[in-house]
């Protein structure tokens, strides 16, 4: 038994278009296959000892108990596995449920996949699962507690915090997306142009100036009293010698901390006399220069939170603490709280566990105590100077009870410093009546401020301060995304993705595109290279510069990863056909179409799926989709079109050679083919096609029929606009086409073009591909002869686990089925064959080269062109010029 691929899924896919997070393992069982659980001696019962909550997993039986049952019915490794992974991630606290584990078409090979909050704990989760499996077949134990602890400190290391969620959960729920940008807590929301980013509490709007302030804790005093807002009086002091003039001016007791940190880090309060402020100075002194040294004032620690200069919350906070009951330990007692469900390490949890520390070790000084020290019944012993949450504070919610002039005067503070998000610390008997007359003071004003206490304080109601960030980030009326376009198919996919992105920039948009052969933005190529992937897609998404997205979304990322994408506008399926079968378990075009309808189902509820009425997998997509379908056809009889038309919802047909939209009884005429560049004067169907799949995709999201007529008026089948697709170059007396078609449809379209083409011999440059089944290579050998006089054989760049022989063995063994007339040469070099070529090409001859690599083409075509210009004859006889 070993696991062949381990794959993370971050989005929609061909398993789940809502469940985006899936680990995905890929599993050979190998002699296992012949051993269900039920034939393993001891397998079930070992799982109950060493898993028991998954006596809670139902599985298919729908019951409690269901998925025990299975394994002792029995069932293969690979079920067990799934339900392990989940088992385990939910035992160290991250909730996870969904499962599926499928036979491929190869015995003993298994997919399983199942969901994760977290990437990395996925990860380790699908190690540890197949381990823990490995262990209960040789009936031997496993340490499950080391494994659940380690996924915790994953958790803890990998996974956002509270305040962080807090705005995701409250961005997911208005429909924004999100991306986490790394392995840290930054997140974009939204897409390209209308994007917003935050890490923690601060956000794209906070002021750097204002969060420079707000750390320099003498700065920030400074600027509130000269605005008449009650501070603490004090100092700061970097040494022994200005410590005792502060305190001398000031007197004790005193507060000592940072003058740069947070979390109350190195502060202690409530300083009695000059021995203990001079270890206090110490302490702080650990993580600054400087110390700031200020009045302490008596009364609770109150945490106010002002966004986009609007009070939105106030919390009460307690330092760490226990309540004696006259038995157990101050150790004993910490223990007992720390146990207490709301609490785990750092900021997993709503509470944080009580560490004994130093500021520990002095409080307890305080009280005449030591950690085994017993208080007495209902005594409470504080264990920390500070209230943070952090350090195992609590927290109860007192945003009812604030005064507005103590409003008016928080409001009045984030405006002072700057900050669009900021936490203000005050010390004071109560909020309930102004500052000014209780004595109270501003202790402090943080930039980045936690929202923990306020989304699940101790006591009292719960406030989602979220709201008011996305509030901010998003005001009423604006929006988070960019007008967002996918498209995948077989053929006609690049094409169409620059057709449409040539739209939205003759319309004013600035686009960004991903293509076979690049990422543009703006119509800059910035990245070389096949990037119809996720990662490309989402480089795209990510540009603020970018204000109209238009993918072209292959199979291979499709299966690696996902989209890269939740959801899209107008997802168009160009069509269906062999190509790639016999690759990662996509044997047939229904496998091939389920990858394919990805993209169609992830089109928004209101959005369109723009697919092929001549395609019959494309149809059978059009029955399962929620959202808008709009079909297209070369042929307006087509039943699916004429069908559309009778129900009054769009499609686009070729009528009369006029690129036509048809809506109801209202018949939009686009253009003429004649007009269109991309059709080469209507004898080019498939591009004619892409131009009607493009259009009704254009129209059906809000273009106008102008815009997309001019826009199909100035798009050439250029090398420019569209490289590596219906290139044509015309020497004195030959020309010669470039073109991408890879596959027998694509060749097939190819050869419907060619039969409006005169020409004295049709040369072809063909190749066979060494992943693509034999049938694959012979038909496309067949069409070859079918369409070309001469063919010459190349070898394709990679020959991907076959060899020259066996591949050209097919191509020959497919002409010759067709012709024995057809000539053919075998070259492998890709240059040399095109230089052998343009070397035989006779006048009239009309050469196609067929060939993923059209930049290194197009280079050698280019230099011949040059070549032959400058052999061209002079004509030295002067034109008499008329007097």
């Amino acid at each position: 038994m070993k696991i062949l691929k381990t794959q993370v899924l971050r989005g929609p896919n061909i398993w789940s278009n809502y469940r985006n997070k899936l680990i995905q393992i890929r599993l050979d069982l190998e002699e296992m296959e012949n051993f269900p659980t039920d034939k393993i001696d001891g397998f079930c019962n070992g799982l109950k000892t060493t898993l028991p909550g998954m006596i809670e997993h139902e599985c298919s039986e729908g019951e409690r108990g269901g998925f025990f049952a299975r394994v002792e019915q029995g069932t293969w490794l690979g079920h067990v596995i799934e339900h392990i992974a989940l088992e385990i991630q939910s035992l160290a606290g991250m909730e996870t449920g969904y499962g599926r584990t499928r036979e491929t078409n190869t015995k003993g090979i298994y997919n399983i996949v199942f969901t994760y909050q977290i990437e990395e704990a996925g990860l380790y989760a699908a190690k540890k699962a197949f381990e823990i499996v490995e262990t209960l077949i040789k009936n031997e134990p496993h340490d499950i507690a080391k494994d659940i602890d380690e996924l915790k400190l994953i958790k803890r290391r990998y996974g956002l915090g509270p305040s962080t969620l807090s705005i995701i959960r409250e961005a997911e729920s208005r429909g924004i997306p999100w991306t986490r940008l790394g392995k840290n807590s930054k997140i974009q929301l939204g897409y390209g142009a209308n994007q917003k980013q935050f890490q923690a509490t601060m956000t794209c709007n906070t002021s750097n100036a204002a969060v420079n302030i707000a750390g320099d804790k003498d700065d920030t005093k400074k600027l509130l009293a000269q605005a008449m807002i009650p501070v603490a009086p004090g100092d700061i002091c970097s040494s022994e010698e200005s410590l005792k003039e502060i305190t001398d001016t000031i007197g004790f007791p005193v507060v000592i901390k940072p003058l740069n940190a947070n979390q109350g880090k190195g502060a202690t309060i409530n300083i009695e006399n000059y021995d203990a402020a001079k270890l206090a100075l110490d302490e702080a002194k650990l993580y600054c220069d400087y110390a700031i040294v200020e009045k302490f004032v008596e009364g609770s620690d109150f945490r106010l939170l002002v966004v986009d200069g609007k009070f939105v919350a106030a919390a009460k906070r307690v330092p760490a603490h226990v309540i004696g009951n006259a038995n157990l330990s101050i150790r004993e007692l910490i223990e007992e709280v720390n146990k207490q469900p709301g609490r785990g390490e750092g900021h997993e949890a709503s509470l944080t566990k009580i560490k004994f520390d130093k500021d520990t070790f002095f409080q307890l000084q305080k009280y005449g105590y030591t950690i085994e020290s017993i208080p007495a019944e209902n005594e409470i012993v504080f264990l920390k100077s500070t209230a943070n949450l952090s350090t195992g504070g609590t927290a109860e919610d007192m945003t009812d009870d604030m005064h507005p002039e103590n409003i008016f005067m928080a409001e009045r503070i984030a405006k002072i410093i700057g900050l669009d998000i900021c936490g203000i610390d005050i010390m004071a008997a109560n909020i309930s009546q102004p500052l000014r007359n209780t004595g109270g003071v501003v202790l402090e004003v943080n930039a980045a401020p936690g929202f923990r206490m306020h989304l699940e304080p101790s006591k009292g109601k719960p406030r989602n301060v979220a709201k008011a960030v996305v509030d901010m980030l998003y005001p009423q009326n604006s929006t988070s995304t960019i007008p967002l376009f996918a498209i995948t198919g077989t053929n006609g996919k690049t094409t169409t993705t620059r057709l449409l992105a040539h739209i939205a920039k003759s319309a004013g948009y600035h686009p960004g595109y991903t293509t076979t052969d690049g990422i543009y933005i703006d119509n800059y190529k910035i990245q070389d290279g096949d990037t119809t992937g996720p990662i490309s897609g989402r480089l795209i998404l990510s540009d603020p510069t970018v204000d109209f997205a238009v993918l072209e979304t292959a199979r291979g990322g499709l299966l690696r990863s996902g989209l890269c994408f939740d959801h899209c506008d107008v997802g168009i399926i160009t069509n269906i056909a062999e190509d790639h079968l016999g690759l990662n378990d996509i044997e047939t075009l229904r496998d091939l179409a389920r990858v394919k309808a990805v993209v169609a189902r992830s089109v928004k509820e209101t959005g369109w799926a723009i697919l092929n009425a001549e395609d019959k997998y494309c149809r059978l997509i059009a029955e399962k989709l929620d959202c808008n379908v709009a079909f297209f056809a070369m042929d307006e009889q087509n039943e699916v079109i004429r069908r559309n038309i009778q129900k009054g919802i769009p499609v686009a047909v070729l009528e009369n050679d006029n690129i036509t939209v048809i809506k109801g009884t209202n018949r939009i005429i686009i253009d003429h083919v004649f007009n269109i560049p991309l059709t080469e004067n209507g004898t080019c169907r498939f591009m004619i096609a892409n131009v009607l799949a493009a259009s009704l995709g254009a129209y059906s999201w809000g273009f106008t029929q102008i815009q997309i007529q001019n826009a199909l008026q100035s798009f050439f089948p250029s090398y420019e606009q569209t490289p590596g697709r219906m290139n044509l170059f015309e020497f004195n007396d030959y020309k010669i086409l470039v073109d991408y078609a890879h596959n027998p449809h694509g060749l097939l379209a190819m050869k419907d073009y060619l039969l409006h083409v005169t020409a004295k011999r049709k040369i072809g440059i063909i190749a066979g591909i060494g992943d693509r089944r034999d049938e694959d290579t012979i038909e496309l050998a067949q069409i070859a002869a079918s369409m070309f006089d001469h063919i010459i054989v190349r070898q394709e760049h990679s020959l991907r686990g076959r060899t020259i022989e066996e591949i050209n063995n097919l191509i020959v063994k497919g002409i010759r089925s067709v012709s024995d007339l057809v000539t053919y040469e075998l070259i492998p070099d890709e240059a040399e064959s095109l230089d052998h070529a343009l070397s035989i090409a006779q006048p009239g001859d009309f050469i196609v080269a067929l060939s993923d690599q059209h930049k290194m083409v197009v280079e050698i075509i280019n230099t011949r062109l040059k070549l032959e210009i400058a052999e061209l004859p002079i004509d030295f006889t002067a034109t008499p010029i008329a007097s």
